[in-house]
């Protein structure tokens, strides 16, 4: 009997025992050193006079960088509008069972991937070149319509294709991948209920496929806004070459460098905050699975 009661005594109480939480030392000292450094680049940056940051304000609302900034803002829409469309057709007929149309959008992505973005650029603007008239018409047969190429195939229009025909051939992949990202299962049952096939693609497998397509579009929408400065070889005035413009005459150069800097990082911020929620509301679905599966899992083990 005292045996066993000398064990009761001796058995630890973990309801009294302290929690001590884990020491994270090195998270802590990685902190500080990641710190020190920001505040020495930040101190840096403000203390500098060659940074001029008094002719940083004095422009950023300057009305040629804002002509810039508009210019810089519906040239990215437009190229994300044309690449994402093209780009789904072409994803599309990427998955057809009909050789010739998947051959066909293997082919444009192999094209338009291959090739540099500004020589594309610069090819769309020397265009008359090659084609001084457009055709309008039948291959060997009549033509309707005859359009001056100089007139037509601007500075406006070349940056316009050259970025949404680039485009689309990288949105055909991640358009592609989202397709292939949805169980064939989904399809199979949509058939087997009569739905067709049109119907199927766009009440079916798109909204599921979304929640995958959506973060690598994001990404392509924000080097987008990025990479509309490369239209700047074709004397287009975005927000680079409207500072560029400024910076030859008073030669400010790092000043109006910083100007146009940013405004690309105040529209990169927007664009993230807007991803974030788009991605929030594909991912919805997922997210209410997980918590029924948990809830299915927590009800089965108390039973």
């Amino acid at each position: 009997m005292s045996i066993i009661s000398d064990t009761h005594r001796a058995a630890p109480d973990f309801a009294e025992m302290q929690v001590v939480p884990l020491k994270h030392y090195g998270r802590w000292t990685a902190a500080c050193i990641i710190g020190l450094i920001v505040f020495a680049c930040a101190t840096s940056m403000v203390t500098n006079p060659r940074f001029k940051w008094d002719v940083v304000w004095q422009y950023i609302f300057d009305p040629s960088i804002l002509q810039g900034l508009y210019a810089t803002i519906w040239l990215t829409i437009a190229a994300m509008l044309i690449g994402t469309s093209l780009g789904t057709v072409l994803a599309i007929m990427r998955i057809s069972k009909n050789p010739l149309l998947s051959r066909f959008a293997s082919a444009y992505a192999w094209l338009f991937r291959g090739s540099p973005l500004l020589v594309q650029l610069i090819f769309w603007y020397n265009l008359s070149a090659l084609y001084p008239t457009i055709d309008i018409g039948f291959p060997f047969g009549p033509t309707f319509a005859s359009l001056d190429a100089n007139q037509y195939i601007t500075i406006y229009v070349a940056a316009v294709l050259g970025l949404g025909l680039n485009e689309g051939a990288y949105m055909s992949e991640i358009v592609r991948s989202g397709l292939n990202a949805v169980p064939q299962g989904q399809r199979e049952a949509a058939e087997a209920l009569g739905m067709t096939g049109p119907r199927i693609l766009f009440r079916i497998i798109l909204p599921q496929a979304m929640r995958v397509i959506v973060p690598p579009t994001g990404n392509q929408l924000i080097g987008m806004l990025k990479t509309t400065s490369l239209v700047s070889v074709i004397a287009m005035q975005e927000l680079l070459y409207s500072a560029q413009l400024i910076y030859s005459t008073n030669f400010q150069t790092i000043p109006l460098l910083i100007v146009a800097s940013v405004w690309y990082l105040v529209l990169t911020t927007i664009l993230s905050f807007v991803q974030f929620f788009l991605e929030r509301h594909f991912g919805r679905s997922e997210l209410r699975g997980t918590i029924k599966a948990s809830s299915t899992a927590e009800e089965n083990s108390n039973a």
